[in-house]
């Protein structure tokens, strides 16, 4: 039985697949909840290529290696992999709107968790990787909105006569740029 979670992250598909596939992005988004941490990952981004995730619980009682190879490697659309029990998982990456569409679709485990809480776990994954791109992402929004407060404080106080709605805006400006 295969099972298929998505989410849409509100970023550039460079930016989705960057933090998807980069190492130091992984160790801060991949865990079901936060009891759990992703320590340590590898990738070897290439067909045949390896990858692993040490995943360990917080308090030191569990841990697991998630650990397979590459079998389909296109770059900002498609990651495919075979894990080391033979279950396959297939990563689709699809421009939607502003933003980029994430579904995984992967060979649920006959082990211990039911099939709805192999989607569960699998979807509160998705669900933090979208929050750290999105905030990667509006970080620098937010740095390009206070430079315009910024700018526009020093034109209202440059200004030699301003009316009172202009020293107003200027304080409420300053106050914007600062955050």
């Amino acid at each position: 039985m295969q099972i298929t979670v998505e989410t849409l992250v509100r970023a550039e598909p460079a930016a989705v697949w960057s933090a998807w596939t980069t190492p130091a992005d992984i160790v801060q988004w991949n865990a079901a909840s936060d009891d759990w941490q992703t320590t340590a990952a590898t990738r070897d981004l290439r067909e045949g290529g390896a990858f692993t995730s040490r995943m360990e619980a917080r308090d030191g009682s569990a841990g697991f290696d998630f650990a397979g190879t590459y079998t389909e490697v296109v770059p900002e659309r498609r990651l495919a992999f075979r894990m080391g029990d033979a279950r396959t998982v297939e990563v689709d990456f699809a421009p939607e709107g502003n933003g980029t569409r994430v579904r995984e679709t992967f060979d649920a485990d006959d082990g211990p968790f039911t099939v709805e809480q192999q989607r569960q776990g699998w979807q509160a994954i998705l669900d933090r990787f979208a929050r750290h791109v999105e905030a990667q992402v509006d970080a620098p929004q937010h740095k390009r909105f206070g430079a315009r407060c910024n700018n526009r404080a020093w034109d209202l106080a440059d200004k030699p006569e301003r009316t009172s709605d202009e020293d107003r805006e200027l304080l409420d400006t300053a106050h914007a740029a600062s955050w």
